[in-house]
């Protein structure tokens, strides 16, 4: 087991992988916080490549189990180090874990039994991502792609927000739709009649009268300028969810968790 204590370059190489997007992909790694995320990453399959611990004499029963029986690096970090790359302003984590990314590959996400995918275009918060991600796994969604200039699903504060959700369904990303677009090609040349729906105040169908127990994708638009052109071309059609009150508009994960939750509900029915 390694030792850290000081800012040396071990843990520099750990800060950047909280705070530097660029360095992370280039690394291929991102820091993974808390007992459920850690726990999740472990148990769905997820490579770990080290774990960090604080070096208290009497580790909890969770530590000392993933200690002993992960394969990856063991590292014991100054306690002072470990707040650090906690991102905690009371009390140290007794646990991280440093984990690979996966490839953003289209055939992550199951399109059996029932296709239900959702597109995230433009994100500009990596908690909305989260909470998405997080939404699908509750619903029974297939997975998540997050295109364009957007946050990077693999913030910390993306894995934070998705409680380790993020390890139980496929997140890829996609540069543009045009990579989207062509899986969606493939989908429907392999004979699955895949709807594309958009999300929208000004939607011309109730959510609540769309047929949603087929294939469908659902695209979310960006959280302040909504569904891009190129995408509302690409829509079947663009659904509105009913509100009362004085709000002009829903927060972009809520509206994307009230459709999963409208496919699933439709989906139950017998």
């Amino acid at each position: 087991m390694g030792r850290v204590t000081t800012r040396n370059a071990t843990f520099q190489q750990w800060e950047s992988l909280l705070t530097n997007r660029t360095k992370r992909h280039r690394a291929g790694e991102f820091l993974v916080h808390g007992v459920r995320p850690i726990s999740q990453a472990v148990s769905q399959g997820w490579t770990i490549s080290a774990l960090l611990h604080d070096g208290r004499p009497n580790p909890s029963a969770w530590a000392k189990d993933l200690l002993a029986s992960v394969p990856a690096q063991r590292f014991t970090v100054a306690p002072e180090l470990m707040a650090e790359l906690g991102e905690k302003s009371e009390g140290v984590p007794e646990l991280l874990a440093v984990a690979s990314m996966r490839a953003d590959d289209f055939s992550r996400i199951p399109a059996v039994p029932t296709l239900l995918a959702v597109v995230f275009d433009r994100p500009a918060s990596p908690g909305n991502i989260g909470t998405l991600a997080r939404s699908i796994d509750a619903f029974g969604g297939s997975g998540l792609v997050v295109t364009g200039h957007a946050a990077d699903p693999y913030d910390p504060r993306c894995i934070r927000a998705s409680t380790g959700s993020f390890f139980s369904v496929p997140v890829l990303r996609a540069a543009s739709p045009r990579e989207v677009l062509a899986w969606l090609a493939e989908l429907r040349s392999a004979g699955l009649p895949v709807t594309v729906l958009g999300t929208g105040e000004d939607g011309t169908a109730d959510v609540r009268a769309v047929d949603l127990r087929g294939p469908t994708i659902v695209v979310i638009g960006n959280e302040t300028t909504g569904l891009a052109a190129a995408w509302r071309e690409e829509c079947d059609v663009v659904i509105r969810i009913p509100m009362a009150g004085t709000a002009s508009s829903l927060n972009a994960a809520t509206a994307g968790s009230i459709v999963l939750y409208e496919a699933m509900r439709q989906r139950q029915v017998v």
